[in-house]
């Protein structure tokens, strides 16, 4: 979580790093998911430390626009550094899920609740979420593990550094997600 200058601009950089832009006039300006993400680690940030009144609202509503526009419905501090969203889309995430460093992401994915209130997944560090995956329910995904196209994950992974897939979703390889996640961020796995 952003609880200092230092930790925006640390989040800011990884963020930059996993998505692989460069520090060019033309993506700052023209690229529209790094321009979601800078927008959302802003809002953290002035959300966070409890940054002047308008400030946090024109932020926020700055980055509601955006996130309309490219079909994202993610709240603030729910990723950690290093997150990586592959291209424009619908993408839900329930404001109580928790997604660790490095995280890639792509078009129709669901983190969400199961029918029990509270019940949102944590999902740890360097995770490959492919396109169309559905997460929920109080469930542990560990690190390392990719989450193969159009699974359901309904329940725990801890172990990580696997592969999971199908309906509902189960390991399908012990490969993990080397080679599938750019990390921005150092992390320990």
């Amino acid at each position: 979580m952003i609880n200092s200058k230092t930790d925006y601009q640390a989040y800011l950089e990884a963020d930059r790093i996993s998505l692989g832009v460069d520090k060019s006039l033309r993506n700052y300006l023209l690229d529209d998911i790094w321009a979601f993400q800078r927008r959302m680690r802003r809002v953290e940030y002035l959300h966070n430390c409890r940054k002047n009144w308008f400030l946090r609202k024109w932020a926020s509503y700055r980055f509601a626009s955006l996130s309309t526009k490219l079909g994202f419905s993610i709240p603030i501090n729910t990723f950690g550094p290093g997150l990586s969203i592959a291209h424009r889309g619908t993408i839900v995430v329930n404001s109580k899920a928790r997604i660790g460093a490095n995280c890639r992401l792509h078009v129709c994915v669901n983190i969400g609740e199961s029918t029990e209130p509270g019940s949102t997944p944590v999902i740890g560090d360097n995770c490959y979420i492919a396109p169309g995956v559905k997460v929920f329910g109080a469930i542990v995904i560990g690190p390392n593990t990719a989450l193969g196209a159009n699974s359901v994950v309904n329940k725990s992974f801890p172990q990580g550094g696997v592969t999971l897939g199908g309906i509902p979703a189960k390991v399908i390889s012990q490969k993990g997600t080397e080679g599938m996640v750019t990390r921005g961020h150092k992390t320990e796995h």
